[in-house]
């Protein structure tokens, strides 16, 4: 089973703190994923609408109320560090 989002806390600015169903656990800063973007990431910028990031229970991840939402697997890999599902780990993708 994938890992999915199971509780997010605003930080400050644009930190959150993501716990995942798998037990991971970790602060990630969305400065450079927002800020200057562009589209629907606008609203974003402002922290006060960026405070309003909540968990979408269907999709298992963290949402805004203009409908921004990001990928948990990608979330669980920018905290845990750990492979996106289906990928092999970087030092295996490297030529030998």
């Amino acid at each position: 089973m994938l890992a999915r989002v199971s509780a997010v806390r605003h930080l400050r600015e644009h930190v959150l703190d993501l716990e995942f169903s798998d037990g991971v656990r970790g602060q990630l800063d969305f400065r450079t994923w927002v800020v200057g973007r562009g589209g629907v990431f606008t609203p974003l910028e402002n922290v006060s609408v960026f405070r309003q990031v909540r968990i979408d229970e269907d999709a298992g991840t963290i949402c805004w109320p203009n409908g921004v939402d990001f990928c948990p697997d990608v979330l669980h890999h920018a905290v845990s560090g750990r492979p996106l599902p289906g990928r092999a780990p970087t030092s295996e993708l490297q030529p030998s």
